[in-house]
């Protein structure tokens, strides 16, 4: 019984978290979805052949704007590649389209508070600083050139069909022209589903992991694993474990935020959970699709510089934020209460609900669903699906 009990309490606070985030995510998907349907992605690559701080900015702004699950962001930072873009501009807009988006933002600040939405948007562009900086320091051209050849053979990772598919509006007029047009609903109900579908298995995943641990992990075991009694030794511990936990814990992208908040609450530094986030582009089988992708030797180069700037990006906001006293206080992030009630966030995922199931309706109407069966597939051969 006392089994039965444990695991309804687990499966109770994996759905209060869920009911908390829904609205964001769809509000998130819907923004990305309208931009990937207005950009064509080989105007993205065109725009990233180099390693300059502006070209980096713009790879970190479309990144942003072309938010994906961690997969389909590697992938499509593969593709990108392919058709020309610099390395290090096509890893910044990998980190940026899965790290730096509108949907993780408000769920971070739906769940732990707007400090740690704000240490996400700081650190983010800190990381792809001192990524830059690593590759240009220790990454030679022939091993890039060695990454490059491996690409171009283009072995098949995950979530590929997804990332080869450009599903942009073509043709002339304005933004509101080709947003408001039969075919701009068309390709934005086919994106948002595509993104939807590309990350409910990793976001279901992380959400069952953190109510978990929140039910069954005491919070005394984190507190002893972060050294929550030592301030000091707490905040040098946090960025470094932090991206050793999200490693070992298979759990990318939005999923890692619920599980993020409990570990906030378990006593892990502001800098570890901002480093715990970031390394959702670490975990074990996307370093496996590194090797795939771009080689064994790249794999351990983009392991090593990506965990060195994670960790860097995570003591840069632990100090920022301490020295600002913007750090909260209580460890309060919500993971502990379940149940749902009549308040704005059920009235939010009612009218979010209600355009999702309208852009999904559209999605059925207009062929999608023999798309999405292409989700997984080849990288090659889907560059065709462009709404004319």
């Amino acid at each position: 019984m006392r089994r039965v009990d444990a695991v309804l309490r687990a499966l109770g606070l994996a759905g209060s978290m869920a009911w908390e985030i829904l609205w964001a995510l769809i509000l998130g998907f819907a923004l990305s979805a309208v931009v990937q349907s207005l950009v064509r992605r080989a105007t993205i690559a065109a725009l990233l052949g180099d390693d300059r701080p502006r070209t980096l900015a713009v790879a970190a702004g479309l990144g942003a704007a072309s938010s994906s699950c961690s997969y389909a962001a590697v992938a499509l930072a593969r593709s990108l590649f392919r058709k020309g873009a610099n390395f290090t501009a096509a890893m910044a807009f990998e980190i940026a389209s899965t790290n730096l988006v509108v949907e993780l933002g408000i769920i971070l600040a739906l769940l732990m508070g707007w400090q740690f939405t704000a240490a996400e948007f700081i650190g983010g562009p800190l990381m792809i600083v001192a990524l830059a900086l690593l590759f240009r320091l220790f990454v030679r051209s022939r091993v890039i050139d060695a990454a490059r050849r491996q690409a171009e053979r283009g072995i098949a990772g995950s979530m590929e069909g997804h990332a080869a598919m450009d599903m942009s509006v073509q043709g002339e007029g304005s933004f509101w022209r080709r947003l408001l047009s039969p075919q701009g609903f068309t390709a934005v109900s086919h994106v948002f589903v595509m993104e939807w579908a590309a990350i409910l298995r990793d976001l279901v995943v992380g959400l069952l992991i953190a109510g978990a641990i929140a039910a069954w992990v005491p919070e005394t075991f984190w507190q002893r694993f972060f050294f929550a009694e030592d301030p000091m030794l707490s905040a040098l511990w946090g960025p470094i474990v932090g991206p050793l936990v999200a490693i070992a814990s298979f759990v990318c992208s939005i999923g890692n935020v619920p599980l993020a908040a409990v570990l906030w609450n378990g006593g892990i530094s502001f800098g570890g959970v901002i480093a715990f986030i970031f390394a959702d582009l670490l975990i074990l089988p996307i370093l496996n699709i590194y090797r795939k992708y771009y080689g064994f030797r790249m794999m351990l180069t983009l392991l090593g510089t990506f965990y060195a700037a994670m960790v860097v990006a995570g003591y840069f906001v632990e100090l920022l934020f301490g020295t600002m006293h913007l750090i909260p206080g209580e460890r309060a992030a919500t993971v502990m209460h379940s149940g749902i009630s009549w308040n704005y966030t059920t009235w939010l995922n009612v009218v979010f609900l209600a355009l999702a199931f309208g852009l999904v309706a559209r999605f059925v109407a207009t062929g999608g669903l023999p798309m999405l069966r292409m989700m997984g597939g080849s990288p090659s051969g889907h560059d065709g699906h462009g709404h004319a």
